[in-house]
């Protein structure tokens, strides 16, 4: 029936048009910040061995005197401001600070960890969580870059190191082929390299570089390895290095959680800044 001039079309409920708004927001919202299991972490909270424990149990030893190299620490938003003074003078000389995560998250003590570090004398560097199921690799690399991850010839800044890891998200591949993450991997190496004249330094486990590249070793050559596992030895490497550059050994170290030990002496760090 159609409506005479002048008629009135009655008003929509007040509560149905609120849920109409906030429907239209929620969507606006899926957008802008991707998705996360129900029963997860937020995206963005992230850090770097979240997973390695869940996934790769440690066996709580302490490593071999052998292997006590030169001592750094990673950390994230999860340790706000940190006490390096207590941390260099407990002997840590290197560190790393998460910068990105995917391509919406920006750590926000960033400042205080990166310089914060620099400024009581450690050699860092920063760290970039990667989502592959977000976007693509040359899309977080210079994410990464543009907000943090860049580097210079000062003697005391580490080329940007490639957090890939388990997902705290979903599926442990980011629902990726290995051929797919070979792929996503290379696409962000090759463009870190491009914005920074540096090969990225690799973070993962032997267990996830297995299932989810496959055991790829076609990075080995440029690309020093950054192994995780909380033990006595860091254990069996990925395919093609024949070494570890570093190794994160516990996830509950004192001051910060996170500790790890150099492969080399002193200058070795100090070489790998320099590039």
């Amino acid at each position: 029936m159609s409506h005479s001039i002048g008629s009135r079309v009655p008003h929509r409920p007040l509560a149905a048009v609120i849920g109409t708004v906030l429907t239209a927001l929620g969507m606006l919202t899926a957008l802008v910040v991707p998705a996360q299991a129900a029963d997860g972490p937020e995206r963005g909270e992230a850090y770097m061995g979240m997973t390695v424990e869940k996934y790769e149990p440690g066996t709580g030893e302490a490593p071999n005197s052998t292997q006590a190299t030169v001592e750094g620490v990673d950390v994230s938003s999860h340790q706000g401001n940190v006490a390096w003074s207590t941390l260099w003078n407990s002997g840590v000389r290197w560190a790393y600070v998460k910068a990105t995560e995917g391509n919406y998250y920006q750590n926000t003590y960033f400042t205080q960890q990166y310089n914060g570090s620099y400024n009581v004398g450690m050699i860092r560097g920063s760290y970039h969580f990667a989502t592959p199921d977000v976007s693509s690799g040359t899309n977080q690399a210079n994410y990464f870059v543009d907000h943090g991850g860049g580097w210079s010839r000062d003697g005391k800044t580490l080329p940007g190191a490639l957090d890939i890891e388990y997902n705290p998200y979903g599926a442990t591949c980011y629902g990726k082929s290995q051929s797919g993450m070979v792929t996503w991997i290379r696409d962000f190496l090759n463009t870190y390299k491009s914005r920074t004249g540096r090969y990225a330094v690799i973070y993962s486990t032997t267990d996830w570089w297995t299932t989810c590249t496959g055991n790829y070793g076609g990075f080995a050559t440029n690309h020093p390895l950054w192994i995780a596992r909380y033990a006595s030895s860091p254990g069996t490497l990925p395919a093609g290095w024949p070494f570890y550059t570093m190794w994160q050994y516990t996830s509950t170290g004192p001051t910060v959680g996170d500790h790890n030990k150099f492969n080399g002496a002193y200058d070795r760090v100090q070489a790998l800044a320099n590039g």
